[in-house]
């Protein structure tokens, strides 16, 4: 079983864009923070207080600035922000921080067919704790995903309203990473 499926209690994941969302993140129900902002200055600080708060904070790689998707990068942000874990596009960031003990969220981007095969092909090979599909707005291709592998989804990217949170999840996702704050405070 993978650790991520034991930490998700709220299928709602906050998908912070900007500093300025940290707080409503900090008070809302998600329990699983997506922290796609900051900086080297920044983000340990606002790691400590999702975490004070009770939240698992995932890291974007490629999204703090001042940190590189690298091995010094990765190392970094195990030892220094210590997050619950990172998130990337590249499966060689996906292993490094593997082997740092952080766990990982493999974003793959769902264009067409063969983007679908090689995501998961990319996946399978260095085995994070999670996919992120994206855009998630596709629940038919999420129910695909989820017979493809056995790695659990978090689907994220355009959802903007209930409707399209709840087919998703129906469709076999985890959870659903949302950028919007109105829709973090939802049961489940």
């Amino acid at each position: 079983m993978y650790p991520i499926v034991d930490l998700v209690e709220h299928q709602v994941i906050a998908a912070v864009e900007e500093e300025e969302g940290v707080e409503e993140a900090l008070h809302s129900q998600c329990n699983v923070v997506f922290l796609l902002c900051g900086t080297i200055f920044s983000v340990k600080a606002i790691v400590d207080r999702l975490k004070q708060a009770g939240k698992h904070v995932f890291l974007h790689m490629e999204f703090i600035e001042g940190i590189a998707p690298d091995r010094s990068g990765v190392a970094y942000v195990a030892q220094h922000v210590q997050p619950s874990g990172i998130i990337s596009t590249k499966s060689a960031v996906i292993r490094i921080a593997k082997e740092m003990k952080l766990m990982t969220i493999q974003r793959v981007f769902l264009i067409d067919s063969s983007a679908l095969g090689r995501g998961i092909k990319s996946a399978e090979s260095c085995k994070p704790d999670a996919i992120e599909a994206m855009p998630g707005i596709m629940p038919r291709v999420i129910a695909e995903m989820t017979t493809m592998t056995d790695l659990p989804i978090v689907a994220g990217g355009l959802i903007s309203n209930q409707q399209e949170i709840d087919a998703t999840l129906r469709a076999g996702a985890l959870a659903v990473s949302v950028g919007t704050p109105r829709l973090w405070n939802n049961s489940y």
